[in-house]
């Protein structure tokens, strides 16, 4: 039922395409609805219980932490093969949010103040640990696929991949959202079900899968030599097209973190949205509401853009939406004629637009730059690119919104001028990116 799904879908895939696929999309609907679960939990949990004015430093405290495991990746990508990737760093995050599960499940009610406090010490580490775990294993899936997919097959492919994870999207938020039935401690228990799902179906995929299938080209040889810890910083700041994509991730990553924050502030701000129910059940509704717009895209246009039109066009035009719909929130926020419960649904729709058209049309086009790479650029750069320096980016995001968030009228307008000066910037690197990956695939070169 699963693979005829992809076959009405994906009409131009081989019956082999369509098995990869399948799996590869299987595996990253666990991936994304586990993050999407516990990234939703995450955000409600800590803006009631930490408080919202420290989601800034958290994000900077999730830097740091991300640093150490990008060391630590970078010498696993050494050692061990691709898919043993998956069990290995699978299995750390399982037991940790197992953990949680079952730590959750006693009453420390009675005690007072030290559970006040445990409370928000587990808060601060959760919050980290989602950041990681978002980080990595979808740095880590994305790695896997380019490695083992060609430049034509990812074209016919890759919006199947996006659609299977835009479900798992929805389904992760739609448990949140109904976080008073199911309890915290089932929730996280379902989130440890689905990262080792991840784990069996990757397996599952290197037992059938024919070799044939896993070579994304001849870049994908293992080197000979070993190389270090800092060899993926190394490539990403020597090689113009890898730092190219990490500008393009840069920048979405700031204007990001700022909107969706200033979201957050303003539902916080509401009584309606005052406990952590509430506020969690709002996070849930958002998820769904992005990832829904992201699946209806995947569908029925992520493949065209990218096949149709072009890897230019669709990183271009995901920058220009954004700045459109940001110009429209600050046209709101400069004629203050809005009640701040309907200036919160037009930033609400302001970032659905960001992140939906993010999932369904930038990703999709970013994880095809890396195709004409070698296999360091494709696990080594690329896991500093998205680890470190997303991570750093909503570092920097998060440095302009504890600068700004004097007051939320600061921190709207504000904002909203600083993510359009680098919505410009964005374009013009995006151009440039575009082009320069015509020209590699056009003379089969590749980047190493």
């Amino acid at each position: 039922m699963f693979t005829r799904f992809f076959r009405f879908f994906g009409k131009d895939l081989s019956s082999k395409e369509v098995q990869k696929f399948s799996l590869l999309s299987l595996a990253f609907f666990f991936t994304i609805g586990s993050y999407w679960l516990l990234k939703t939990l995450k955000d409600g949990f800590f803006f009631n219980v930490v408080g919202g004015i420290y989601q800034p430093r958290a994000k900077m405290l999730s830097l740091i932490v991300i640093s150490i495991f990008v060391l630590i990746y970078s010498k696993l990508v050494d050692i061990f093969h691709r898919h043993q990737l998956f069990y290995i760093i699978g299995s750390f995050f399982a037991i940790y949010f197992g953990f949680v599960s079952i730590l959750i499940i006693f009453p420390f009610g009675d005690i007072g103040s030290f559970y006040f406090k445990f409370i928000q010490i587990i808060g601060w580490i959760t919050y980290v640990m989602v950041e990681s775990y978002g980080s990595i294993m979808v740095a880590l899936f994305w790695s896997f696929v380019a490695s083992t997919t060609d430049t034509q097959s990812a074209k016919r492919g890759y919006f199947l991949i996006i659609a299977g994870a835009q479900l798992g999207a929805i389904t992760g938020p739609f448990l949140a959202w109904n976080a008073t039935t199911f309890g915290l401690p089932l929730l996280f228990a379902f989130a440890t079900g689905c990262i080792i799902s991840v784990i069996l179906v990757i397996k599952k995929f290197m037992l059938v899968m024919p070799k044939d299938e896993l070579i994304g080209g001849q870049q994908d040889l293992r080197p000979e030599k070993k190389t270090g810890f800092f060899e993926g910083l190394k490539l990403t700041l020597t090689r113009p097209y890898l730092f190219g994509v990490l500008l393009l991730v840069i920048f979405f990553e700031i204007v990001s973190t700022i909107v969706d924050y200033q979201m957050m502030i303003q539902a916080s701000g509401l009584p309606e949205y005052a406990s952590k129910e509430a506020l969690t059940s709002f996070v849930g509704m958002f998820g769904m509401a992005t990832n829904g717009l992201a699946l209806v895209m995947a569908l029925f246009g992520t493949g065209y853009l990218i096949k149709k039109m072009g890897l230019r066009f669709c990183l271009l035009a995901f920058p220009v939406s954004i700045g459109i719909a940001i110009s429209i929130l600050y046209f709101f926020i400069r004629l203050n004629v809005l009640a701040p419960k309907n200036l919160l649904w037009v930033t609400f729709l302001v970032v659905i637009i960001a992140k939906g058209l993010s999932y369904a049309l930038n990703n999709p086009a970013k994880e095809v730059m890396y195709i004409p790479t070698s296999r360091d650029a494709k696990f080594k750069a690329k896991g500093w690119i998205d680890m470190f320096g997303a991570r750093g980016a909503k570092a920097l995001g998060s440095g302009f919104n504890e600068f700004l968030n004097q007051t939320p009228e600061v921190l709207l307008y504000f904002g909203s001028i600083v993510s359009l000066g680098i919505i410009g910037i964005w374009i013009v690197v995006a151009y440039f990116m575009g082009n320069r990956f015509n020209r590699l695939i056009k003379s089969g070169k590749i980047i190493k």
